[in-house]
This record gives C-alpha cells, sequence and structure tokens, in this order.
C-alpha cells in the first residue's frame, strides 16, 4: 500500500512539473510514464485519464490552502492586517508549491467541462475570502470605495504573476516576497494610500 501510495505521489509531482513547463496540452501520458519511470499501463492503473490527473492536482492544490486563508478572512483583526497576512500567505504556498499553484492557475482552464465545475466552484470559494476582507474593509472605512470583484481579482492577479517569475535562489527569501506583496495589496486599496 505504501508503494502505490508513494507511485501515486510522484505521479502528481512529475505531472504537475511536466504540465507547467510543457502546458496540459503539451504533455502525454507517454511523456509522464517515462518522466515517472513507469510503464504506461501502470500510470493507468493510478488515473484512468489526464482530464483526472489534471484534476486532482488542482483540487487538492486549492483544498490544502483554502482552509487558512478562510481563517485569515474570518479572525477578528482590522481588514487592512487580514488582507496583508491572506495575499502573505497566498505568495508563500504558490512559491513553495510552484509546479501545483501554476497548474491551478493556468492549466484549470484546460479541463473538461465535469472537472471544470467543480474547479471554478472551488476556486470562486476561495477568492470568496479575499472579496469578504476587501468588502469588510470598505465598510470600516480602511480601504477606498471600490468593485471588489474587481480588486479581488487584481489582487490575485498580481500575486499569482509570481509564479512565472520567482526561481529560488533569488536575493529575497519566499517570505520576505510574501510580505512585500502583502504591504502592496494593502497599500494599494488603503483609503489614505499610506499605513493601513
Amino acid at each position: 500500500m505504501k508503494a502505490e501510495a508513494t507511485t501515486r505521489d510522484r505521479i502528481l509531482q512529475a505531472a504537475a512539473a511536466l504540465f507547467r513547463q510543457n502546458g496540459f496540452n503539451g504533455t502525454s501520458m507517454q511523456d509522464l510514464a517515462e518522466a515517472v519511470g513507469i510503464s504506461k499501463s501502470s500510470l493507468y492503473h493510478h488515473f484512468p485519464s489526464k482530464q483526472a490527473l489534471l484534476s486532482e492536482i488542482v483540487e487538492s492544490t486549492v483544498e490544502r490552502v483554502t482552509p487558512a486563508v478562510r481563517g485569515i478572512a474570518e479572525a477578528d483583526l482590522p481588514a487592512v492586517d487580514r488582507l496583508r497576512q491572506a495575499v502573505a500567505r497566498h505568495v508563500v504556498e504558490l512559491i513553495h508549491d510552484q509546479d501545483n499553484v501554476a497548474c491551478f492557475i493556468e492549466e484549470g482552464r484546460f479541463l473538461a467541462a465535469g472537472y471544470r465545475q467543480a474547479h471554478v466552484a472551488k476556486r470562486d470559494r476561495y477568492e470568496c475570502h479575499f472579496r469578504r476582507i476587501i468588502e469588510d474593509g470598505i465598510r470600516a472605512g480602511e480601504f477606498r470605495p471600490i468593485d471588489v470583484r474587481l480588486a479581488g481579482l487584481a489582487v490575485l492577479g498580481m500575486c499569482n504573476a509570481v509564479a512565472s517569475w520567482y526561481r529560488p535562489g533569488g536575493e529575497l527569501e519566499a517570505e520576505e516576497i510574501a510580505a512585500q506583496f502583502g504591504e502592496l495589496s494593502a497599500r494599494s486599496l488603503a483609503r489614505n494610500g499610506g499605513q493601513g
């Protein structure tokens, strides 16, 4: 049982890396089998299709991160502090799990209708936590009146861009990048344009 779980994990890890590098449509099940060092029939034993594989990658990614962001959104703190924390957590998770998060951001659009519906629902629930923080901040006078949906998309879009340029070993640690993005997000929405 342990060997099967290990093989499954290796498949998921290799698939996320290949999908990120070559795209979902540019990666075949044969490519994946070769990367993992197993036969194609063994690969199909673990995952019935490439769609099922992508679905598990994107679903497990959002399910792993959502509870932490929900906890931040529901915390009894000023909205500006919650936004800093939620953005920082999002960026740290993105950096530490770059292949999977990149699949969630970029490749989820290639899911077939049945899988896509579940993916979009979970993605929207995740984004709602950011929108809740922004709405709370507007109501409390911490943030400028602004279109909440657009503000949420702008904040997450800025954060998600990290997946395309971050490389390990750079000048800044993941936590430093995350903290700066949290501060940028909070200041961009702050009513006073400053300290928040």
